[in-house]
């Protein structure tokens, strides 16, 4: 198993859409079970390929050892918008580096949306400074989940 010295985080390009994808849908499914998805697999890939790579300030993290794309990060403004880590890759410093990535970006602030049901990123999220600024019930949400939005001020 490669070490995240071998990682690179850098912007994604167009090949990189499938693999942010992929990465992505094991993320969302290992961390999410109770969530239902209201988007297929197709779907989320033709989304990462058609909007979020090209139009978006899309980030992968690169494992040069031989994994590939192990995670990734987009920001769209000051909102850090996806923040996915492939499961084995979990608690390997990763995430640490992806935030201080987007401080380092958007260094006047961050806002961000998490589900009420994901715990361990309240935790990880809190640990880095964001503080919870608002919680709703998921109506405004694809997922009609509850979630809660959380910012980060310097």
């Amino acid at each position: 198993m490669s070490t995240t010295d071998s990682v690179v985080l850098r912007r994604a390009g167009d090949h990189d859409a499938r693999a942010a994808a992929d990465v992505w849908l094991r993320s969302f499914a290992a961390a999410l079970p109770t969530v239902v998805r209201p988007h297929s697999d197709d779907e989320v890939r033709a989304y990462f390929r058609d909007v979020v790579v090209p139009a978006q300030e899309t980030w992968v993290a690169d494992d040069r050892g031989g994994a590939g794309v192990v995670g990734v990060m987009v920001l769209a403004g000051e909102e850090l918008s996806q923040l996915y880590l492939a499961p084995e890759w979990l608690g390997r410093g990763l995430g640490d580096r992806f935030v201080a990535l987007a401080k380092e970006r958007v260094p006047r602030g961050l806002t961000l949306w998490t589900f009420q049901v994901n715990e361990p990123a309240h935790r990880f999220y809190e640990r880095h400074g964001f503080v919870p600024a608002e919680y709703t019930d998921g109506s405004r949400n694809e997922e009609r989940e509850p979630d809660v939005r959380y910012v980060w001020l310097p």
